[in-house]
C-alpha cells in the first residue's frame, strides 16, 4: 500500500502538473500548426511546383513536431506509471 501511496506522491507533485500541462499545450499548438499545414497543402495549386515544395515541406516539420510532442507525453505518462 505504501508502495502505490509513493507512487501518487511522486506523479502528483506540482512539477509532474507543470511539465504536463506545457507539454499538452505544446501538443495543441502543434496540432493547430498541422491542422493549418494540412489545409495549405490541400489549397495549393498542383500546377504550382516550388508552393507544392514548401508546403510539403512545412507539413513534413509540423509532423516531426507533433512526433516529438506526442512521444514526450508518452515518456511522460509512462514515467508516471
Amino acid at each position: 500500500m505504501s508502495a502505490v501511496i509513493e507512487t501518487q506522491t511522486t506523479w502528483l507533485n506540482a512539477d509532474f502538473w507543470e511539465l504536463l500541462d506545457r507539454l499538452e499545450g505544446r501538443h495543441r499548438r502543434v496540432q493547430s500548426e498541422y491542422d493549418n499545414a494540412r489545409r495549405q497543402l490541400e489549397r495549393v495549386d498542383p500546377k504550382i511546383g516550388s508552393e507544392i515544395q514548401r508546403a510539403w515541406t512545412r507539413y513534413c516539420e509540423v509532423i516531426a513536431e507533433l512526433d516529438r510532442a506526442a512521444g514526450e507525453l508518452e515518456l511522460l505518462r509512462l514515467s508516471s506509471s
